[in-house]
């Protein structure tokens, strides 16, 4: 049975909400810090990651639906919830997580800290002479950069930046039993946990500023304090007057995001009274439903610091990216790929003796002519970003397309833009209304056959520091159609072009889309066929109703999507036939792999930078590329069936919206299984 959707399954049941869906990701991050039979520090980072997540969900996410409550927005979720029905659901959540948070670090990470040596301890534990220590600390070091700001009449409210840490103490004047607020800042350049002298207790600097507040209030008695952090708005868009520039519209956005954006999210301690609450709650304009009060570590997202500490013993094992041996010894990455496609997978293929090492060659090679490359995130001292300034140096003409708009990176981009157009890069900023978020660089060359090009086409970011800890994988070839389709592409994004279709690439916003559903809808009509789709996000409801009339026909469908999911596998008569599961673990997984077919028809592979949601599929550049090599096709397919046959990090989905974590045999995860398989594969590493 197939076509359009029955009557029985309304927009309402057929699609679970995006945002509570990221909660539901964020909590399988937040189970990795739960899991007691993962190394100690590795559940401490996850703890720190998942800090950080909602950090930026609450930036982005929520501040958006709060625009919307205020404008008066109707039902504009697929599902049909409001604004207002939205963030009573995610306060609802985050409350319940909240909870979790606060248990997992007060009963089990914290104790489990101590039993290491690592001992997070009160000021109220120390001993005179540690305090005596941090005394002599606070003079030297802490008291010099803190700056008190009273509020009263002569003294308005102060600015709270986003995410800092404060303290809030109440003050009286003895002489006039007058009672103040006052809140002190916590310096972001000094470090959140002090070390003691002995190497295994810490003391959270915001009690060590507590205890000397009568140091920054000297004359007035201390009625009492706590500590707090502002949460506010970092999803601005650019206003139509700022297009002149994008490089300066860009700066425009952080001085405001810096300095004017609307609070949206107040964490306090559990020590805070209701008058510190009343009273910053109506400061900043926050409604009782915006604050969440912490019992445990405020802003665990700092336990980074534990992380880094030198425990080998409490991490995982170090993995070393291996060579391919294709690679393995090479000096002329260009002859090995004109034999043959190439494939990389981060992190299991090093990306330093494979991308980097290719982009390293072409600046050096005198008969290269020209290298194209976009950037859309990238490390600050990039390897890469230096070889394309040596090549503009040599002569070589270097286009970079550095996404200005990268969110939270955008200042990062800034940098090397201009660093980039210093050298005699030809920079340029995409195109006017769209990210440019597709991973692709393309050298041209001169050969005694003629001018030939080659190409790398990947998932990931051309970053070496998250090319070690993101799952992602690369095609590198010289098959001229794809060559050809990249001149094209470059020139759109450099020039004026209304290319709209290519020989081999599928690019949004065009054709991708499109080309994506017509490829679900042949499955549908073969009826014998099989989807496997691999993402970060499923949120687009046009495809997702394309999966649903190919399920109602039949067809078997595997999705494995790391995040947000709106489609509700499992629903008789709607979506039968497609099971969905999440791997979340050591690595994070970022690839896009599409798998259409049958071994009777054959199948075919892609890859690509672009996950199934409308903002990548409408309103971004985003470049996703057939693979055809049957080798490589192979190793496409081994990556997704040792995924689909995890039962150690995977977590399935219910027709409820509700993640049911699979029972598990403990033996190797899927990302222990391809470390294996790195390092069994030997000979032929293609």
């Amino acid at each position: 049975m197939s076509g359009p959707m029955p009557d029985a399954f309304p927009r309402t049941e057929r699609f679970l909400n995006r945002e509570l869906s990221w909660l539901e990701f964020n909590a399988r991050v937040l189970a990795l810090a739960e899991d007691p039979s993962d190394r100690l520090l590795e559940r401490v980072k996850f703890f720190a990651i998942f800090s950080s997540n909602l950090d930026e969900f609450f930036q982005v996410r929520v501040a958006g639906l709060q625009e919307q409550r205020e404008a008066g927005v109707g039902p504009a979720s697929p599902e049909g919830l409001t604004p207002e029905e939205q963030l009573a659901g995610i306060t609802e959540r985050v409350t319940e997580l909240y909870r979790r948070t606060d248990a997992s670090w007060m009963k089990d990470l914290r104790p489990a800290l101590e039993k290491e040596s690592v001992r997070l301890v009160d000021w109220s534990e120390l001993d005179d002479r540690d305090r005596v220590h941090l005394e002599a600390l606070f003079s030297e070091r802490i008291f010099p950069v803190l700056t008190p700001l009273s509020v009263d009449p002569a003294h308005p409210f102060p600015y709270i930046s986003s995410l800092s840490l404060n303290l809030a103490a109440l003050v009286r004047d003895p002489s006039s039993g007058e009672r103040r607020f006052a809140r002190v800042k916590v310096p972001p350049l000094l470090p959140r946990f002090i070390e003691m002298p002995d190497g295994e207790r810490f003391v959270p600097i915001e009690q060590v500023i507590a205890a000397h507040l009568e140091v920054l209030f000297p004359g007035m008695e201390i009625v009492g304090h706590s500590t707090f952090r502002l949460t506010r708005d970092a999803d601005f868009e650019l206003e139509e007057e700022e297009g002149g520039d994008l490089l300066e519209a860009i700066e425009s956005v952080l001085r405001r995001r810096l300095r004017g954006a609307t609070p949206v999210r107040l964490e306090l301690d559990a020590a805070s009274t209701d008058e510190v609450r009343t009273l910053l709650t109506r400061e900043l304009g926050l409604e009782l439903d915006e604050v969440y009060i912490v019992e445990g570590l405020l802003d665990p997202s700092a336990l980074w610091s534990f992380y880094e500490l030198d425990r080998p013993e409490l991490k995982d094992d170090p993995w070393t990216p291996l060579t391919q041996p294709r690679l393995d010894g090479v000096e002329d990455f260009f002859d090995v790929i004109s034999r043959g496609d190439l494939m990389v997978h981060h992190p299991y293929d090093s990306f330093e003796t494979s991308v980097e090492a290719f982009i390293e060659q072409a600046a050096r090679d005198p008969s290269v002519l020209a290298i194209k490359l976009a950037l859309y995130r990238t490390s600050e001292d990039s390897p890469i970003v230096r070889a394309l300034v040596r090549a503009a140096e040599a002569g070589k003409q270097v286009v970079a397309l550095v996404e200005l708009q990268a969110r939270f990176d955008e200042r990062a981009n800034i940098t090397q833009a201009r660093t980039l157009e210093q050298a005699g890069v030809h920079v340029v900023y995409g195109i006017v209304g769209l990210k440019t978020h597709a991973k692709v660089c393309l050298i041209v060359r001169r050969e005694a056959s003629g001018i030939r090009r080659y190409a790398h086409v990947g998932t990931g970011n051309y970053n070496p520091s998250t090319a070690r800890l993101y799952e992602d994988v690369g095609l590198l070839t010289a098959d001229p159609e794809l060559g050809a389709d990249l001149s094209d592409l470059f020139n759109l994004l450099t020039g004026y072009s209304r290319q709209r279709t290519y020989r081999r690439l599928l690019v949004a916003p065009t054709d991708l889309k499109p080309r994506l559903i017509e490829l679900i809808r042949a499955e549908t009509a073969a009826g014998d066929g099989s989807i496997v789709l691999k993402m970060n996000s499923l949120v687009d409801t046009e495809t997702i109703d394309a999966l649903y009339e190919a399920s109602r026909a039949g067809v078997g469908v595997d999705l494995i999507v790391r995040g947000i999911c709106c489609l509700r596998p499992g629903v008789p008569g709607l979506s039968e036939t497609i099971r969905v599961r999440s791997i979340v673990g050591r690595y994070l997984e970022h690839s896009r792999i599409f798998r259409f077919g049958s071994r009777e028809r054959g199948f075919q592979h892609f890859i690509g930078s672009a996950d199934l949601m409308p903002r990548n599929l409408e309103r971004r550049v985003e470049v996703t590329v057939p693979v055809l090599d049957p080798t490589l096709c192979a190793r496409l397919d081994e990556i997704l069936q040792t995924e689909l046959e995890d039962d150690v990090l995977a977590w399935d989905l219910g027709s409820e919206g509700a993640w049911t974590k699979v029972e598990t045999e403990r033996g190797l995860s899927a990302q222990e299984r391809l470390m294996q398989l790195a390092v069994e594969r030997g000979g032929d590493h293609r």
